[in-house]
């Protein structure tokens, strides 16, 4: 249900990080920052120590090329990895075909980002989207659901939405969730929730970095979001 984002600048912190906490707690989310520095030698140490790895590389490129990177990423075992839904039909259904589909027997699952939580309507209409986030966020999904993927990368805000026109088993991953207590400004996140909000929204994972990462005390952290879900 939660997925830590281990934004870090370099294998020893993140492994520092990781000692600290429980893998029945978390999941992890390895980003582009990371990746780039330590690649697959880290993930794979990652999941020897137990953990599930959230590969969060948004691929966007031309089908072919996304879909040869996505083969490799599954080959390396990753529990989910994600694509950029604005890299339209085509791509995605190359995207669907490199991965097979999870399923109840496991394997890779393949989610699509619709809008980052650092934009707003505002921003989108810079870059010629003349629709709303949150009606963007429908479009976005849609595709993704026709394409046959298992998920996407939305807002909180847009969950409740989602599940209006999305089928149950599809996901939802909920970047820009903030513990009312967390003392962390939003920085580049725009649209955020606190994890109460998010679940009873209809969030299938909630993504954290920060309130978790920079807590005195990680694994006390991830324990009482996880009262505060369940409360």
């Amino acid at each position: 249900m939660i997925i830590t984002a281990l934004d870090y600048k370099n294998t020893d912190d993140a492994l520092a990080f990781v000692e600290k906490i429980d893998p029945s707690l978390t999941r992890l989310k390895v980003g582009k920052e990371l990746f780039t520095r330590a690649g697959p030698e880290l993930v794979e140490k990652l999941q020897t120590l137990g953990f599930d790895v959230f590969l969060d590389l948004k691929f966007h490129d031309i089908p072919n090329t996304v879909a040869g990177a996505l083969s490799v990423a599954a080959s390396m075992g990753v529990w989910m990895v994600n694509v950029h839904a604005s890299g339209g039909p085509r791509m995605l259904e190359a995207a669907r075909k490199a991965i097979p589909v999870a399923g109840k027997s496991g394997g890779t699952k393949l989610i699509a980002v619709t809008v980052l939580t650092s934009m707003d309507d505002t921003e989108l209409n810079r870059v010629g989207v003349q629709l709303s986030a949150e009606k963007q966020v429908a479009s976005l999904t849609q595709l993704a659901i026709d394409q046959g993927l298992d998920g996407v990368v939305c807002s909180a805000r847009e969950v409740a939405l989602i599940r209006t026109i999305a089928p149950d088993s599809f996901l939802t991953v909920t970047p820009g969730v903030r513990p009312a207590s967390a003392q962390v400004n939003n920085d580049d996140q725009r649209r955020v929730m606190t994890p109460a909000e998010a679940i009873r929204a209809g969030s299938s994972y909630l993504v954290i970095g920060r309130p978790i990462t920079r807590a005195d005390n990680p694994l006390e952290s991830l324990q009482q979001i996880h009262s505060q879900i369940s409360s």
